[in-house]
């Protein structure tokens, strides 16, 4: 029987086909539909198929979330941003914040550990490579504060490493007043300040260690400032708006002055002390 038959056999015009016993194939026949021909065949049609959407891999995932924080963190501060802020801005969900970071602080820390944890491996290394340069005599101030601040100058232009967006975060940060951010960046910064501050010491050989202590808070504090984008800085703006928002010539300004600062004499602390001494007590009511 031909095929047609076989398979059509119910079909009310099989008997006026023409050529019925010569159409070996459904496809011939007019009668049937293109997408039945299949069945002259013996085999089914490949079926559609509909892709599913990808997942994106965990490093990705990671990173957009760490990229939002980023951002929103610099805007808004610690405090005021919220995870479903992050969460939206990388459009992930709150699982995914949790399963890489855990926590908002635990977010926060991983935030400034990208950036900060290769900037201060520059400065060591740079600090290094002066004293290398200089052996065997000990490093000037000038060149320490180089190695200080050419890392910081190198992450302003570049983009792909937070730039400057990154550094008024971490001035931000500085001025923060939660305590487990000042306590991570006390952990944070204790290697490479604990390898400049030598390098300072033998540098200023007369200067005490307590004071060069101070100092060196001194210099981080203004380095903080300056990168935090303050209110202070608007205003200068008004005078110079090229130069505020350019990091790498507000950072070649700020070098030379905290070299001033770091060389100045020793203050005399005898007066205010005799004076903090001379003052009455408070009158308890």
């Amino acid at each position: 029987m031909p095929t047609c038959a076989r398979v059509y056999r119910n079909c009310s015009r099989v008997s006026d086909c023409v050529g019925f016993y010569k159409r070996r194939n459904v496809s011939e026949c007019r009668n049937v539909a293109p997408e039945f021909h299949f069945l002259s065949i013996g085999r089914m049609p490949k079926a559609k198929v509909i892709p599913l959407p990808v997942p994106a891999p965990p490093a990705e995932t990671k990173n957009r979330i760490l990229d939002a924080a980023e951002k929103l963190f610099m805007e808004h501060g610690y405090e005021a941003t919220s995870l479903r802020a992050i969460t939206t801005a990388a459009e992930v969900n709150l699982a995914a914040v949790n399963y890489h970071f855990g926590s908002k602080e635990e977010l926060f820390e991983a935030v400034l550990t990208r950036r900060l944890d290769p900037m201060n491996q520059q400065r060591l290394e740079l600090l290094t490579r002066f004293e290398g340069e200089a052996a065997p005599k000990p490093l000037g101030c000038d060149r320490i504060l180089t190695a200080l601040l050419i890392p910081a100058l190198k992450l302003a232009r570049d983009p792909k490493r937070g730039g400057s967006n990154f550094l008024r975060l971490l001035g931000r940060a500085y001025a923060d007043p939660a305590p487990f951010i000042r306590q991570f960046l006390s952990e944070q910064y204790a290697v490479m300040i604990g390898r400049f501050k030598a390098a300072f010491s033998r540098a200023l050989p007369n200067m005490p260690s307590k004071e060069l202590s101070w100092r060196l808070h001194f210099i981080m504090g203004a380095l903080s400032y300056t990168l935090a984008g303050t209110d202070a800085l608007k205003l200068i703006a008004e005078l110079n708006p090229h130069e505020t928002t350019n990091d790498e010539l507000l950072l070649r300004r700020l070098g030379p002055f905290l070299l001033a600062g770091l060389t100045a004499p020793l203050p005399d602390l005898r007066a205010v002390t005799r004076e903090l001494e001379d003052e009455p007590a408070p009158r308890r009511h």
